[in-house]
């Protein structure tokens, strides 16, 4: 009897550590979720839905959360995370939620009304066009207790959690959780002034200019409304780049020139896309990686321009439709990360696109680590080298991209 207790005390211990399982660096877990039904799963990497499961499991005083949108589906993985969200309410810890009021006509109703109802929550949505005139929360983070902060490419959406190529960092690095609560206190106070047809004021004047010889950072935009000690992500990113010596690997969802204008219009923005060509003309190798959702009339040319350049290459990557059917969108590439040499690895939030890391709130982070950026460019090439990525072609028209409806 003592050895068949030892034996399952000793299986038991096993299959925690193998939960347990994870990649990490003092102050950082890289964390992935991986589209079902494809082999881009890592043993080494947890999964976004594990990592919020955790940490609300652990909250004991706090969680803040900000989010551009919601949609809840009961039954989906996302709707057990959400189980854990609602027992930290009842348990008594307070709940501060953000969301975008562009993402209010993206969410499901029931959805926010769930969230409304949680025990101990307050739900509050920002017009961020009153801030910066064109922009929204875009970033996608929460922090428990002021200790722990995540901060992904995962919207608050299920297909984020089962759907969707997603990558994001659990971060315990005290300084940059402390600026990233710094950061949703900023908008939840500006949420309440200009609730009150007040003028939430700028923390900046001018640009502050990140000290990127740090070994691990946060960039944030806007600029103006970043607080003390957090750098500019518009300016920060070029910076990054020029720094490129022999290669620069990319994941995003979408890459263009491209802003956001008024009545539909697309003007130029040319910012991101300066610095890539010019590192490519150093001769520094880009390997640029985005999601079939790019191949949109407005942006393929530009991304044509861009993969005809010497040391560039750009691949698409399209996710095959789920068996249970064709959802809206869904199954796509979501990440938004970069690697550097080997370097230096960068998680964020933001598309490399106008209007993201100018006009709305998006978070960056940058860690002069070779662990990790090793380990990032490693996710990376996974999808790189896999059937579902082609090498763009240039000469092929291509038909526009099934979003939200098959085509």
């Amino acid at each position: 009897m003592r050895r068949i207790s030892i034996s399952l005390l000793v299986s038991a211990a096993l299959l925690s550590a193998s939960a347990r399982a994870e990649f990490s660096i003092p102050g950082y877990e890289l964390v992935q979720t991986a589209p079902v039904e494809t082999p881009l799963h890592s043993d080494d990497l947890r999964s976004a839905a594990q990592v919020w499961t955790e940490m609300f499991d652990n909250a004991k005083s706090e969680i803040v959360i900000g989010q551009f949108y919601t949609v809840i589906k009961p039954g989906s993985v996302f709707d057990k995370v959400i189980e854990h969200l609602e027992a930290a309410g009842k348990r008594g810890v307070k709940i501060r939620f953000l969301l975008d009021q562009k993402g209010v006509n993206l969410s499901e109703q029931p959805s926010i009304a769930r969230l409304k109802a949680i025990q101990n929550l307050e739900f509050r949505v920002l017009d961020f066009n009153k801030l910066t005139g064109n922009g929204i929360i875009h970033a996608k983070y929460l922090v428990v207790d002021g200790a722990t902060a995540y901060i992904g490419s995962q919207n608050f959406d299920w297909r984020s959690f089962e759907h969707i190529h997603e990558t994001g960092l659990r971060i315990t690095d005290q300084k940059v959780v402390g600026q990233v609560l710094a950061i949703f206190n900023q908008d939840w106070r500006a949420q309440a002034l200009t609730s009150q047809g007040q003028t939430a004021p700028a923390l900046n004047t001018h640009t502050v200019a990140a000290d990127t010889s740090q070994q691990a950072f946060l960039l944030s935009s806007p600029n103006q409304f970043n607080p003390a000690g957090v750098g500019d992500s518009e300016t920060g990113l070029p910076a990054l780049l020029a720094e490129a010596k022999s290669e620069v690997r990319i994941q995003l969802l979408d890459y263009a020139p491209l802003s956001y204008g008024p009545k539909g219009t697309r003007p130029y923005y040319a910012v991101i896309d300066n610095a890539v060509r010019a590192a490519a003309a150093r001769g520094v190798k880009i390997k640029l990686m985005v999601s079939n959702w790019n191949l949109e009339s407005a942006p393929l040319p530009y991304l044509k321009s861009l993969a005809v350049l010497p040391n560039v290459e750009v691949r698409v990557v399209t996710l095959p439709v789920a068996s249970s059917g064709f959802i809206p969108f869904a199954r796509v590439i979501h990440s938004k990360t970069m690697v550097i040499d080997n370097r230096v690895a960068w998680v964020g939030t933001s598309n490399w696109s106008g209007g993201y890391m100018d006009l709305s709130r998006n978070l960056e982070v940058v860690l002069r680590n070779e662990k990790m950026a090793q380990r990032l460019a490693a996710l990376q090439e996974q999808t790189w080298s896999s059937s579902y990525a082609q090498v763009l072609d240039i000469n092929k028209q291509y038909p526009k991209p099934s979003k939200g409806s098959p085509e």
